[in-house]
């Protein structure tokens, strides 16, 4: 058999292994290849190109990233799907060696066999946000991607300043990235049918902002400015800062207004703030 997956052999899969899609790994099946593809085109995944999938499931993505890619890096935290994918790899006339599979928690990977070049993945939504972050903190090879992420969760991966889906997720994404959104899936691709929208979010890597030690200090303020989104700077920096006049004072000397929100500041803008309270 060549080709990719269908509907109805997913479900055949899911059979042979006893498999129940759970709402605790967010486990929502793609069964629609023309989909698959499409996310592999938007992601520009290419002949060289080292792919890195986080939750391959029963394999539909992963068949569509092995037509294009060089190799293909799987992290699947059920140990029954980690087992049959490379059947259902080696079944659709796919070279297995090309595929590297491990079978470990998401958020509990430190490193890799193979250094990714190219994140394409279906994540879980009660994780995707951290599960990507963590990636792009952690593998700088990773150059650029495209997630399938719940729509409410796009929406604040690309959101602008000043707007209600802005907060500590985009700022931090922005240390690494740059993100747009790449168009919307609907929800008759999945099996089970989820109760949520899904939409794609590309990314392209360029060099971090600064050192780790100034990304601490910055994610530090961005959590605390979130943390209490409603309160000016001043207030919400208070703690962090010593007091609410520190605060003022110190953003102040950052050149920036304390009485703003923190949804009004662009990340280089925390980025001073934390330098001028590092000095």
């Amino acid at each position: 058999m060549s080709g990719l997956l269908g509907a109805a052999e997913i479900r055949e899969i899911a059979e042979k292994i006893g498999l129940r899609p759970t709402k605790k790994l967010g486990q929502n099946f793609v069964v629609d290849a023309n989909t698959c593809r499409r996310i592999v085109k938007s992601a520009e995944v290419g002949p060289t190109d080292v792919a890195l999938e986080i939750g391959p499931g029963l394999g539909s993505l992963t068949l569509a990233m092995l037509e294009s890619a060089r190799a293909v890096v799987a992290i699947e935290i059920d140990d029954r799907l980690a087992g049959e994918l490379p059947i259902t790899v080696a079944k659709h006339g796919f070279d297995i060696r090309k595929l590297t599979i491990v079978n470990q928690d998401a958020m509990e990977v430190a490193t890799l066999p193979i250094d990714p070049t190219v994140l394409v993945a279906n994540l879980p939504y009660n994780v995707s946000v951290p599960v990507l972050l963590r990636f792009l903190e952690l593998f700088p090879t990773l150059n650029s991607g495209v997630v399938m992420v719940q729509s409410e969760v796009a929406d604040r991966l690309v959101a602008k300043p000043n707007t209600k889906n802005y907060g500590s997720p985009t700022v931090k994404a922005n240390w690494w990235a740059d993100l747009k959104s790449a168009g919307t899936v609907g929800r008759s691709i999945f099996w089970p049918v989820p109760n949520v929208d899904s939409s794609l979010v590309r990314f392209v890597r360029h060099a971090a902002a600064g050192d780790e030690s100034l990304r601490l200090q910055t994610f530090r303020l961005i959590d605390a400015a979130f943390a209490q989104r409603r309160k000016m700077l001043r207030g919400a920096l208070a703690e962090v800062c010593g007091s609410s006049a520190a605060a003022s004072d110190l953003i102040t000397s950052a050149g920036i207004d304390p009485t703003l929100r923190g949804e009004a500041l662009e990340l280089s803008d925390f980025i001073k703030i934390a330098i001028t309270l590092s000095k």
